[in-house]
């Protein structure tokens, strides 16, 4: 039964009647000691209006879709107003950023509006992103402009129909205010759009959500936050103990391993991951200059901060997730005072991750199952040929099924191949005869193993299509949208939002969004890389 009014929400809010609060009440920048969380109000602003909603979404809450097209519902969403059983608040944490320690930093500009229960009586956490100022907002001022919120908004809801775990977004409403941004951090600030997302999630618990309590040594507050967590979270694991700590930590290893080769799956790079922005649900959170590949770079990063050192590229996200995840063991071994447990969790990523790898590249490749004794070398070789040009990693995929392998490759039709994947680059000078002698060399392999797999062109078509997106969210299409948002116009929000839904299935009429990036958004700003800043 769909709820016609949000007072009907159900919440539970669980977080705050559980864990300590801050005794202090005033909304003024400071360290919190000794509490979980701030009480905190979103700051009013003048005008808010409705972009859009994820109807997905709304389902999830039990929104009736009325529900999420009146007044009442813009101003609960965006701040203005609260319903009776709301009680906002922002978290505590702490993480290491870029690799570097920095102390506390907690819920700068998100404010949690409470927890509900659906019918199902599933959890979902309801926050405000860019809804004011926190306690834990150090020099910042808590907001949001429209542009970074379009992309959160729209990047949440694309990774989920791609099948990446992901935190969701219900609501992207615009306050009818400006706010002061300096976009590239080059002196040059101006006033652009406010907005504000709704973001979704079981929970918006993080790695540094622990390392805080361990960092101060108050390991009492540890001990309390990861009972909480894993009774409120985890409860299939047990009364908590050490043992279960133990399992615990497997458990996140296990979901942060399956996160990631989704990423590498559908070419998402993060590019902020810090341990303050990995979930222990093993959900993406947190999209500021995240990008998806174009073409095939694995030192390719999003991130204009992360420019020179390049941490958080594409192919070294894989290892930085055990490095974050090395620093929660860190976090939580005060509680279990034993080594081996944290390193065989450690040595479950790995596992997890290698075999999630290779059943993934069976899957992208129409394989039936992957044979380390031909595949290891088969898709080391496709990936280095990946990367000698300027290849589109989600078009490429797309087209190499479109090869038909299932009886072997002779000269011409290595010709055809060729053909029907020279739509996927960027740069056609750089195909040259030696490029293509060796690109047929892997093709003929290829070919070979499809023969030994017995797949028929229609199954191969089928798996792959299943696993290779055609339609993703390049930072051109997304920046496209933003600039008719920027004038009022909230038809490319919407148009891309449905596109979206439907990654996997080619749709009539929308091929300027399944094509690759225009020459002119190679270096345009939003189109290539960004910035922290929002």
């Amino acid at each position: 039964m769909k709820i016609k009014q949000l007072v009907d929400l159900k919440f539970d809010n669980r977080f705050t009647n559980e864990l300590p609060a801050d005794p202090e009440t005033n909304n003024n920048r400071r360290q919190v000691l000794e509490a979980s969380y701030s009480s905190v109000q979103p700051t009013k602003v003048s005008n808010p209006k409705l972009v859009a909603y994820a109807k997905e979404v709304a389902e999830l809450l039990d929104l009736h879709p009325s529900v999420c097209e009146t007044a009442e519902f813009t101003h609960t969403f965006v701040g203005n107003q609260l319903l009776t059983d709301m009680k906002p608040y922002a978290t505590c944490y702490g993480g290491h950023q870029f690799g570097h320690w920095a102390g506390q930093l907690g819920d700068g500009r998100a404010i949690n509006l409470g927890e509900i229960l659906n019918q199902n009586n599933q959890r979902w956490a309801l926050q405000l992103k860019g809804a004011g100022p926190t306690p834990y907002s150090r020099t910042a001022d808590g907001l949001a402009v429209l542009r970074s919120s379009v992309r959160e908004f729209l990047c949440s809801e694309a990774m989920h129909h791609l099948g990446v775990p992901t935190t969701r977004a219900l609501s992207l409403i615009s306050t009818g205010e400006q706010v002061i941004r300096d976009m590239f951090y080059n002196g040059n600030p101006k006033a652009e759009p406010g907005a504000v997302v709704c973001r979704v999630a079981p929970s918006f618990t993080r790695f540094g959500h622990f390392q805080i309590y361990t960092a101060r040594s108050d390991y009492s507050l540890l001990k309390k936050f990861i009972d909480y967590t894993i009774t409120t979270d985890f409860p299939h694991l047990g009364a908590p103990s050490p043992q279960t700590y133990s399992a615990w930590f497997t458990e996140v290893c296990q979901k942060t391993a399956e996160m990631i080769v989704h990423w590498q799956r559908v070419g998402f790079v993060h590019g902020v991951m810090n341990t303050d922005n990995m979930s222990i649900l093993g959900l993406t959170i947190d999209y500021g200059p995240y990008g998806w590949l174009e073409n095939y770079d694995p030192g390719w990063t999003p991130n204009t901060t992360d420019a020179e050192q390049k941490r958080y590229r594409f192919g070294n996200q894989p290892q930085i997730a055990f490095w974050n995840l090395g620093q929660l063991a860190n976090a939580i071994f005060p509680l279990i005072k034993k080594e081996q447990p944290l390193h065989d969790a450690m040595d479950c990523y790995s596992e997890t991750f290698e075999k999630g790898w290779q059943n993934m590249m069976a899957n992208k490749l129409g394989l039936r199952t992957f044979d380390p004794n031909t595949d290891d070398d088969l898709c080391a070789e496709l990936l280095l040929i990946l990367q000698l040009v300027e290849t589109d990693m989600t078009l490429f995929y797309r087209q190499l099924a479109k090869v038909d392998c299932s009886n072997g490759l002779n000269n011409q039709q290595l010709d055809d191949a060729l053909q029907t994947l020279a739509s996927v680059y960027y740069v056609p000078e750089q195909i040259t005869p030696t490029y293509q002698q060796r690109l047929k060399e892997w093709l003929v392999t290829y070919s070979a193993r499809i023969q030994a797999d017995q797949r028929s062109q229609s199954e191969r078509v089928k798996q792959m299509n299943a696993v290779n997106p055609l339609y993703v969210l390049r930072n051109y299409l997304a920046q496209l949208a933003i600039d008719k948002a920027e004038q009022g116009d909230y038809s490319g929000v919407h148009e891309l939002l449905n596109v979206l839904r439907n990654p996997y299935t080619e749709q009539t009429g929308k091929a300027q969004f399944s094509e690759k990036r225009p020459e002119w958004a190679r270096q345009r700003a939003g189109c290539s890389m960004l910035s922290c800043s929002s």
